[in-house]
């Protein structure tokens, strides 16, 4: 009697360990069919369905069927192929990162900072309100810059300071110049004595408060000495605004000795505002308010030198642009967002940064191939792109879906194997339950 019971307890256990293939197996062959489903999907990341014995302790001569246990697991971490596309906002990450993104829904609600989603992929493009927006609803974020196009330092574990991306395309704008720096050689020749004396002026472009093109007139006015050689030099400034009059003048004095001949040796103010020996820069009010310009530090090369006999203008830079109209947007591979102008300026006005987590794997998967931050992912970090751990943007590029059909489809030939296979097993248990309750006839 006892010997039967155990028997029976054995044939059960096999039925039991069918039932668990057959729902473990069908759990494969949903992951297989999502994976197959989604094998055009940009973005999308393949679930991998595993599977887990069960043992039961068995005791004396006789064994028991513990079965299996599937569990699937969305591999977040791999990395499809790019496509590249000919839209200069379709981004991609190529390599580890993920992009910030919110639900347009959330952003339009105007209650609050907008959740962060991440995703890996995106083709994003303005919508009726300037945002960069997917065609799933999901809204590009990034850390908007400053006027003068620097970032400023936001949080980099929290994303406190990230807000839309939004583009006012065909925007009409300009920014004023505030700051010049000037490089140029001033021939060392007019400083010796019975030199003509001949001033050199030079004109430098500015950007009024309005986007009006104006000029800064510097010129430079040699000392000629009755003896040697004075290398001394008054520069006068004037705006081009108010002709005429004096913004600044300057004594200027240079260096001969053989270490540091040619560079700055003393600036000083007759009027305007003092020269800074720390940066190297003197401020002076042009019509639209203060402009700092930049002349170089004593003992340095790359400002204003007097050498040999040229007068010659070196590198001009400045800031501000002439209004003009933005007509489109471009990422580039550190997640600068530029703007682009008719007048060929180009702006920053964002910054896109790569979120980095622990264990990528343990996010929460949402609709639209975003992800959600979970405690089984980890602490995250807002990284600039091609810095730290991280990989960079590609625009004008697609990330493809990391399902492999051929593996799928052969995964699908086993998984089919593997269910049948159950299955005969629960008939043949179903027949020798029949065969053991005919004993008893």
């Amino acid at each position: 009697m006892v010997q039967q019971k155990g028997v029976s307890m054995t044939i059960s256990s096999s039925l039991n360990a069918g039932v668990a293939g057959l729902a473990a197996n069908a759990t494969r062959l949903a992951a297989i069919s999502d994976n197959i489903a989604n094998s055009a999907t940009f973005g999308y990341k393949r679930i991998e369905a595993d599977f887990h014995s069960m043992v039961i302790s068995s005791q004396g001569g006789t064994y028991s069927a513990g079965g299996v246990r599937s569990t699937t697991q969305r591999l977040i971490d791999e990395r499809g192929a790019l496509v590249p596309t000919a839209n200069p906002t379709d981004l991609a990450v190529r390599g580890r990162g993920m992009l910030p993104v919110a639900q347009i829904s959330d952003v339009q609600s105007g209650n609050g900072q907008a959740q962060m989603y991440l995703s890996t992929t995106g083709s994003f493009r303005t919508d009726a309100n300037g945002y960069l927006k997917s065609e799933g609803g999901q809204v590009l974020l990034g850390w908007p810059a400053l006027a003068d196009g620097t970032i400023p330092t936001y949080p980099r574990d929290t994303p406190d300071g990230l807000e839309p991306v939004r583009i006012n395309v065909n925007q009409f704008s300009g920014e004023p110049t505030t700051k010049i720096d000037l490089a140029l050689n001033l021939p060392a020749v007019q400083t010796e004595a019975g030199a003509p004396g001949t001033a050199s002026e030079l004109s430098v472009e500015y950007f009024d408060n309005l986007g009006i093109s104006e000029n800064l007139i510097i010129e430079f006015m040699p000392t000629v000495p009755a003896a040697g050689s004075s290398n001394a030099w008054t520069m006068t400034l004037s705006d081009s605004v108010t002709p005429g009059v004096t913004i600044g003048e300057y004594d200027l004095v240079f260096d001969d000795s053989r270490a540091s001949g040619g560079t700055l040796q003393s600036v000083t103010a007759v009027t305007g505002g003092a020269y800074d020996p720390a940066t190297g820069a003197l401020i002076v009010d042009v019509a639209g308010g203060p402009m700092e310009l930049n002349i170089g530090l004593f003992g340095a090369s790359d400002g204003l030198t007097q050498l040999s006999d040229t007068f010659a203008p070196g590198t001009i830079s400045k800031d501000g642009f002439p209004a003009g109209n933005m007509t489109s947007v471009e990422v580039d591979a550190n997640g600068i967002v530029r703007a682009l102008f008719d007048t060929g300026v180009t702006q920053t006005i964002y910054q896109v940064p790569l979120v980095d987590l622990a264990n990528p794997n343990g996010m929460v998967a949402l609709d639209e191939q975003t992800y959600l931050p979970s405690p089984e992912s980890g602490s995250y970090f807002l990284w600039d792109a091609g810095d730290g751990p991280t990989g960079d943007i590609a625009s004008f590029a697609r990330e493809e879906s990391t399902t492999d059909v051929a593996g799928e489809l052969t995964s699908m030939i086993k998984t089919q194997r593997a269910y049948s296979s159950n299955a005969k097993v629960i008939q043949t248990v179903d027949e020798m339950l029949q065969e053991t309750t005919n004993i008893k006839r």
